[in-house]
């Protein structure tokens, strides 16, 4: 055993530091993040200063404050805090941009074949009102190099393509986008891109003005390890004035001067709970300090992590990796036997019978996806600062049981 493994072979923090069931072995962190009770007891510190006063809190302090996390989220994610707004979460982030945008017949939308189901539908959506078309390029699993995830997509670009919408580590494969150079292509034949970053912040590096997309939108309460409700939605300078909230409010005709349509419309939709967003630092600097390296080694280790459990249950299930490392975050599938024929279920989010055992069974929460249709399906595990190496050795054994000729 190297000196990684032996590493792995423990929590990099103590699980406790989370909320999360020490009677579940929680590998799906991808999903909807966990946050630490530290930054959740902010979190309630700005809920009582709000009950407290609301008034003087919402209409005479709200403001200040949505700069100071504005601030300290941009420096995180290496944006000019003027251009940065916060919104529920990144699906909210690609509505807002796609239905900012006026499109009209004859116009085409790209997207790939691994774009998230609800950003897809919010693109489809545009597109039948609009009567814009939807270019999908179709982008391999298993894949050996980047050539073959850029070449589809500049491939789908004609003189009439007026937007790429992309993911930068896509849910149902975990592929960590070669985005940059996406996005220089596309900007090359003056395509503008919405980067769909739901995993992005706090799993990859990010400098989101050196990566020059037109849109980009990242949820902070995954791998950031935010309250749910945080999320980053991040607009080029010269794109802000067309780019609305989702709720009009009272930014629309507001005549101070002293800041920008953009970040006067974003800042008050309404009544709201700003307390998530207002959280967001202490979850960039509580997470940062459980590790000596900071940020920079959580997600070294945590791709380590998810490097070293694709290893094990490839080998355990007799599975090939199906892509390169470099392509790797802190998420990892594994292609399954196809599924037995049973009725497909009608739940939120689809769960196979084999999740459910796993979790009933094994007390094991890691999700099983039907992709890129049933009866194939992927297994994806998370790897999180709480997460060892031995839970993916349990989950190996458990798959060995549950699946039939393995």
């Amino acid at each position: 055993m190297n000196s990684v493994e032996t590493f792995l072979r423990r929590p990099a923090a103590d699980p406790q530091l989370w909320l999360l069931d020490p009677e579940i072995i929680f590998l799906n962190h991808g999903a909807f993040g966990a946050c630490p009770r530290r930054v959740l007891e902010i979190q309630n510190e700005w809920r009582a200063r709000m009950e407290r006063q609301p008034l003087q809190f919402l209409v005479r302090e709200l403001e200040s404050h949505l700069d100071a996390a504005r601030e300290a989220l941009a420096q995180f994610v290496g944006a000019d805090a003027d251009d940065l707004v916060f919104v529920p979460n990144a699906t909210s982030g690609v509505n807002t941009v796609l239905r900012s945008l006026e499109f009209k017949p004859g116009d085409e939308l790209l997207v790939t074949n691994q774009e998230y189901n609800a950003s897809r539908n919010a693109l489809d959506f545009v597109a039948e009102r609009s009567g814009a078309q939807v270019v999908v390029a179709k982008i391999p699993f298993p894949f050996q190099n980047a050539d073959e995830l850029i070449a589809p997509v500049l491939a789908g670009v004609t003189g009439r393509t007026r937007l790429a919408l992309l993911d930068h580590v896509t849910s149902q494969t975990g592929t960590v986008f070669p985005i940059a150079r996406l996005v220089d292509e596309l900007n090359r034949r003056s395509v503008d891109t919405l980067v769909d970053g739901a995993h992005a912040p706090g799993m990859v590096p990010l400098n989101l003005n050196q990566l020059g997309a037109a849109y980009y939108t990242g949820n902070c309460h995954k791998w950031l390890c935010a309250p749910k409700g945080a999320a980053l939605l991040h607009v080029r300078g010269e794109k802000q004035k067309v780019i609305r909230p989702l709720t009009i409010s009272h930014g629309a005709n507001s005549m101070r001067k002293d800041r920008s349509r953009f970040q006067l419309e974003f800042g008050w939709p309404g009544t709201w709970d700003a307390s998530a967003v207002l959280s967001v630092p202490e979850a960039i600097r509580f997470v940062g300090s459980l590790l000596p390296g900071g940020w920079p080694e959580i997600m070294a280790r945590n791709r380590a992590l998810a490097l070293a459990a694709r290893k094990i249950l490839g080998e355990a299930l007799a599975v090939p990796e199906s892509c390169p490392e470099k392509f790797i975050g802190s998420l990892a599938v594994i292609p399954l036997p196809d599924a037995p024929p049973v009725a497909w279920p009608q739940l939120p989010f689809n769960e196979y019978p084999l999740q459910d055992a796993l979790r009933l069974k094994h007390r094991i929460e890691v999700p099983i996806m039907a992709w890129p249709a049933p009866p194939k399906r992927l297994l994806r595990v998370s790897a999180q600062l709480y997460n060892s190496l031995p839970q993916y050795e349990l989950l190996a054994k458990a798959l060995i049981q549950e699946l039939p000729g393995t």
